[in-house]
Order: structure tokens, then sequence, then C-alpha cells
């Protein structure tokens, strides 16, 4: 991404001008969006292109020229159910031309030649794209290339029930510099276990209930390696930190041991942990930003902050305090007419303007991609928006745009699993990754 104005920025804006002045032969345009992992509270994937197409119908208008945008929407609130919708999509040359995904899919379908480079069809130096977040621009790249727009921002803090925080000694100035602690490393993984044992030993919550992780694989877990000291990628390569990968097991397997953690809890109803969560039956649990929405929307948590004090995820032995953020972007899927493209790519950028953007911002309780959209009264005046910004966004990190990480991310998912449930040690299940990894992976990844 270029700061000033190159040659390849001016083709690109005369492509742009060239395509408004096609509208009066392209009376009637249709354009599909699909949305994955968007439920009730995250319509506004969809929704802003909607907007944004009449944003440009209008203006069109003023210019005298007649075009008429359709825009056909799909949400799939499962990831697998869309992803696999989308392969069989784009083999049937049915795909849509906006896609809405993970970062982490830009590497596997730029390869298999899925999606198109967006900066091929938008200007990436003028405004509102220019103004998005430098650390998010860079994670909708691969190899150099800008293939997708952030469409929001997001972290995964972890939150704690005050009233049982309280309960074990902690006071209202505790609580107020726990944060602050976590940020500090002066509360740290270690901490966290010996406070979920109290409140259980207190009878606040049942066993099993002290720390409430995420009850599925998900990017989640990938912080606890960053909070134990794991690097997930260097210099291109993957990593694996043998040492750090033991910490994260091990941490899992001592919340088990000391029964603060089911053993069973890896697969239990999602519909089940979001209300036990909700409602204080859990002492402890990690979750992503966006959560506030469905703890206040849809579970009745009207008392948010009341109830709860959210932080970065603590630092463990050999790391420090972090947390994930795993932006979802707007592609360009290939196969299409350049006209239809180069519509779809305005629609984005139209969609990526600052108050655009909040709607999605604060009706999902994720987080702004733009310095610009802090600003706007209606995101700054969000508390929840305003503190998990402040709080999180600084010290975020983000799974690597590696078309192999899915691969290792099944292997690290696996021995991490087999490890809480048990049916490995510790031990085994690391030896096990490390022999998965160097068979599946050889020289992909670096083993220390």
């Amino acid at each position: 991404m270029t700061i000033l104005p190159t040659l390849k920025s001016l083709t690109i804006a005369a492509a742009i001008l060239a395509s408004t002045s096609a509208f009066a032969l392209a009376k009637d345009v249709t354009i599909s969006v699909w949305a994955g992992g968007t439920g009730p509270n995250d319509t506004y994937r969809l929704d802003a292109i909607e907007i944004a197409a009449q944003q440009l119908q209008r203006e069109a208008a003023l210019k005298g020229e007649d075009l008429k945008i359709t825009i056909e929407k799909k949400a799939y609130s499962g990831w697998d159910d869309f992803k696999q919708a989308l392969t069989l999509a784009a083999e049937a040359k049915t795909a849509p031309n906006i896609v809405a995904s993970g970062h982490e899919d830009i590497a596997p379908w730029s390869q298999a030649g899925l999606i198109v480079p967006i900066e091929d069809h938008v200007d990436l130096d003028a405004w509102p794209l220019n103004g998005i977040y430098e650390n998010l621009m860079q994670i909708a790249s691969y190899n150099g290339t800008v293939y997708g727009i952030p469409q929001d921002a997001e972290s995964r803090p972890m939150f704690f029930w005050k009233p049982y925080m309280k309960a074990i000694g902690y006071s209202d100035a505790d609580l107020d510099a726990l944060p602050q602690n976590v940020q500090d490393g002066k509360y740290t993984m270690k901490n966290l276990l010996e406070d979920a044992k109290k409140m259980q030993d207190k009878g606040l919550v049942q066993p099993g209930y002290g720390f409430y992780p995420r009850p599925s694989n998900g990017p989640d877990y990938w912080q606890f390696y960053t909070s134990f000291g794991g690097t997930m990628e260097e210099n291109g390569k993957l990593v694996f930190d043998k040492a750090a990968m033991t910490r994260t097991y091990q941490f899992i397997s001592d919340a088990v041991k000391t029964g603060v953690t089911k053993k069973n809890h890896i697969g239990m109803p999602g519909d089940q942990w979001w209300k036990e969560v909700a409602t204080g039956k859990a002492g402890i649990w990690d979750a992503g930003t966006w959560h506030y929405a469905r703890l206040v929307n849809q579970e009745g948590l009207k008392d948010f902050f009341d109830n709860i004090v959210f932080t970065l995820i603590p630092a463990g032995e050999g790391g420090k305090a972090n947390t994930l953020t795993h932006p979802l972007v707007y592609m360009l899927t290939a196969g299409h007419s350049d006209e239809d493209t180069q519509i779809a790519a305005q629609l984005i950028t139209i969609a990526s303007e600052p108050r655009i953007n909040a709607l999605h911002a604060i009706k999902s309780a994720h987080l702004g991609i733009s310095k610009a959209e802090a600003e706007v009264d209606f995101y700054a005046d969000d508390r929840w928006a305003r503190e998990a910004t402040e709080r999180l966004l600084p010290h975020a990190n983000a799974m690597p745009n590696n078309s192999d990480f899915g691969k290792y991310w099944n292997i690290m998912w696996k021995n991490l699993e087999a490890s809480w449930t048990g049916a490995k040690t510790v031990d085994a299940a690391i030896g096990d990754a490390e022999s998965e990894l160097k068979s599946t992976l050889g020289d992909k990844i670096v083993i220390r």
C-alpha cells in the first residue's frame, strides 16, 4: 500500500471514472453479497452494501445517469456452511460479487483464484480507505497485495463477574485497577486460576464453572499461546514454539485438574454457554468484544458494567498480556464482468465510510476500522465501543495470512483437546503435534 499517488492509483482512478461513465448503458445491475458468521446483530455487514448502493444511485442520478442497483444479500451464521456454499458456488460460477469473511481466508482463496486483488479496483490513497488503521490493512493483505478491505475489527478479552470477584476479596478500586494490572503483567494466568478456585471454594459457582472458556475451537486459543510466549509466524514461516505450546496445553490441563474447568466442556451447546455466562453461573471466561451485543440484547444482561469487568488476556509464563483481533474483510470474487466488479468495489468503498461502518460497530459491538470512525459522536458516545477500543486494540495481534495456517491450526487444536480431556498427557500431545507438523508441513514450519 502506498501513501503518495502512484501511476497504479491514477490508473485505478481512471478505471473508476470510466466505469461510472458506462452507467447509462448498464441501467440494471445486480450485486450479490454473502457474509459468514453473521447473526441478528451483524446485519450491517450486508445492509451497508445496500446503503452504499442507494448512495451510488443518487450520485448517478444527479449526474443525469440512469443506474439501478439491486443488492442480493445472504447471511450465514455458521462458518462451515458458509465456506462450503461459497466453494460450491465458485465451482458452479455463481459466486457472489462480494464476500465478507475472516482475513485468514485471503491466502488460500487468493491462491485458488477465488478472489481478485481489491487494490486493482479501488484507490487506497483516497478517503475513506486511506484512513483505515494500517495494521488492519496489513491483515487484509497477502504477499504484499491488498486483497480485502476490513469490514470490522474486534478483540477477545477476558471477562470477570464482578460480584464474585468482590466476594473473594476485591474492592471496587481493585476491580477498576484490574485492566491496568493485567496490562502491566501484575495479574497473570496463574492468578486467574487461583481466583476461579476461590470462587468455587466459596460456593459462588458450581465446580467446573470457575473458568469457563470458549466451548469450541476458535481463534481465542491462539491468544493463550501468545500469552505464554508463543509466536505464530516469523519471516513468512509458521512457528511452533514447543515450550510456549506446552505451557498453553498445561494451563488448560491444570484448569481441569483443579476442577475450575470441566473435562467435557468442549462441545456443549452454544445457547447453554451464553445463558450461563450472562446469568452469573460462570466466574471468569474469555469471549469476543461482539459478545457484548448478545449479552445485552439477546440474553438480557442490561446492567453489564455493574456485573462485568473486562481485560486483556493476562500474561502467562514467558509471555505478555495480549488480545487477538480477527477482522472480517470485504473481498471481490473472481469470474464477474469488469463493470460489475468495479461497481462492487465502489460499494465496498462507500460502505467503509466512518458513519456507515459505525452502524455495524455499534449494533454488533464490534470495533471501528479507522480513527475517523472513533471520532464519530455516535461511536464515541457508546461506552462499550469507546472503552473496548482504548483498552484492547493497541495490544491486539492477529493470526497470520498463511495458506498453511489452517493445517497448523487443526493439529494444534486436536492435540489441545486431547490433553484437555485427558486422552493424552500434555507431553504426549506436544510430541504428537510436533510429529504431525513435521510430516504435514515440513520446512514450511519452524519448530523450536
